[in-house]
């Protein structure tokens, strides 16, 4: 069982068929809690969705301003390694609703796509909020009721949902329950991990929540690359574990270290090494479109009265964020030798 997701199992479909018990509570308004509720309603089932917030789709709006990046349109058996591990259970998912049946379920809500350089599929407009709107009409059109600031408690003794709004606690006891609780990444946005001791004080089996899609600190960045280049985009770069392949991408200096798109592809490998050594380190190469005997090349061409900086500008493109994360993290010797600092 996902350990996001889970459903009453004490009922099954077929009870369901009874008129009297066709109502399904969704715990969650993420995206999982608004397909759940868009499949069930779409069976001839009663959907009411609580969540917790002033409004549902929060973390699904704030991907939104990174681009809405939906899904990618690279091979499947490339698409399927991303998942590791879990590869064999999510493949048969993919395979049942793929990235082109999810592009057409978009396409059918008025929300237009286009396919990326890096081959990722993002809304023309790069944009959540209105294909969260056209969702969300879809939804209500077929009769799914959405709660807002109703948080979600637990079970009581007799097996009912404890369920606390503004006016008090209620006790709700529909036919089967579908939790779709996310993580515990965001407790701003909704995302506490409240839910685990519920769970597992009724011996449901959760896998233990641990970073994943996220951005990294880095031991320490020098007041001037913080105070001068956070926020900035290091693009066309490459970066991988120490020692293995490396991969395409861009990502984005912080204040504290670095996280976007490329980051993300590869968290999971980089917190697997912070969880066996307690550090990580990464490979960068600035300029994967050159060779290294290119590089070594422009860099030993004579630069007269210029500075390094300059003259790793005119020869090779490299300044800005780039030029400043070189400087931070290349030795002091490393300028005064061409070849040295080419490496």
């Amino acid at each position: 069982m996902p350990a996001s997701s889970a459903i009453d199992t004490s009922l099954t479909m077929t009870d369901l068929a009874s008129p009297a018990s066709r109502t399904v509570a969704i715990i969650g308004g993420g995206p999982a809690g608004l397909i759940a509720a868009e499949v069930l309603s779409q069976a001839g089932l009663n959907v009411d969705l609580y969540d917790t917030m002033p409004s549902v789709g929060r973390k699904f709006l704030l991907a939104g301003v990174g681009g809405m990046n939906i899904t990618h349109s690279e091979p499947y058996p490339a698409f399927f390694s991303r998942y590791a591990e879990r590869s064999p259970m999510i493949a048969p998912l993919l395979r049942s609703f793929s990235a082109d049946q999810l592009c057409q379920w978009i396409h059918a809500l008025g929300i237009e796509t286009f396919v990326g350089s890096s081959g990722r599929v993002f809304p023309t407009d790069m944009k959540a909020a209105p294909l969260l709107r056209a969702w969300l009409k879809r939804l209500r059109d077929a009769g799914v009721t959405i709660h807002t600031r109703h948080r979600w408690l637990g079970w009581n003794v007799d097996g009912s949902l404890r369920i606390t709004n503004a006016d008090g606690e209620l006790a709700l006891n529909p036919a089967a329950t579908l939790l779709a609780l996310g993580g515990a990444s965001w407790a701003r946005l909704g995302s506490d991990g409240a839910w685990l001791p519920w769970l597992q004080a009724r011996h449901v089996e959760v896998a233990p929540l641990q970073a994943a899609n996220c951005g990294f600190e880095v031991s320490a960045w020098s007041d001037l690359l913080r105070d001068k280049f956070a926020g900035a985009p290091l693009k066309n770069i490459a970066m991988g574990l120490h020692g293995h392949a490396l991969r395409l991408g861009e990502c984005v200096l912080t204040g504290t270290g670095v996280e976007g798109s490329l980051v993300y592809a590869l968290s999971a490998q980089i917190r697997e090494q912070i969880n066996l050594r307690g550090s990580a380190t990464v490979d960068i190469d600035l300029l994967p479109g050159k060779t290294l005997t290119g590089i070594q090349k422009a860099l030993s061409k004579p630069r007269g009265s210029r500075s390094m900086s300059k003259h790793l500008h005119s020869q090779l493109g490299l300044d800005g964020a780039k030029a400043a994360l070189l400087r931070e993290l290349a030795p002091r010797e490393a300028f005064a030798d061409p070849l040295l600092l080419s490496e």
